[in-house]
């Protein structure tokens, strides 16, 4: 078996706004900052650190980038709706009033949302009936 990499985690995501970004990740979102220099921030993610990058002329991309797996999906994304937070509701994928969708099964619930760039952020539950 490898030994796996030292250190914590990072996940990158582009932005094309400081402040809205920080605005929307740190207070709407309730994620800590860990540091910060000329080129972005860091923001604690659970265990891992969330790296927000200004560039100018960024264009997010339709598929999700970055999420959190929660162990009830339910109430936290009705907190997240409370703060002013809209969860992405896609055509045929027959997500309830939250904009949850659950796979036939019922283990797997899963809910989008972008942040104030476009980039699109999950919601998950994962392993309960």
């Amino acid at each position: 078996m490898n030994t796996p990499l030292p250190g914590q985690a990072v996940a990158f995501i582009q932005v094309s706004d400081r402040e809205r970004a920080l605005a929307f990740y740190r207070d709407t979102l309730g994620m800590p900052m860990h540091a910060a220099d000329e080129f972005g921030d860091f923001l604690l993610a659970g265990g891992a650190l969330l790296r927000i990058t200004v560039l100018p002329d960024y264009q997010p991309h339709p598929h999700p980038v970055f999420g959190w797996n929660v162990p009830d999906l339910e109430p936290v994304a009705r907190d997240l709706r409370d703060r002013g937070v809209v969860f992405t509701v896609y055509d045929g994928m027959g997500q309830d009033d939250l904009g949850i969708w659950s796979s036939p099964d019922g283990r797997t619930k899963v809910a989008w949302f972008p942040d104030p760039d476009g980039n699109v952020l999950s919601l998950s539950q994962t392993g309960g009936a």
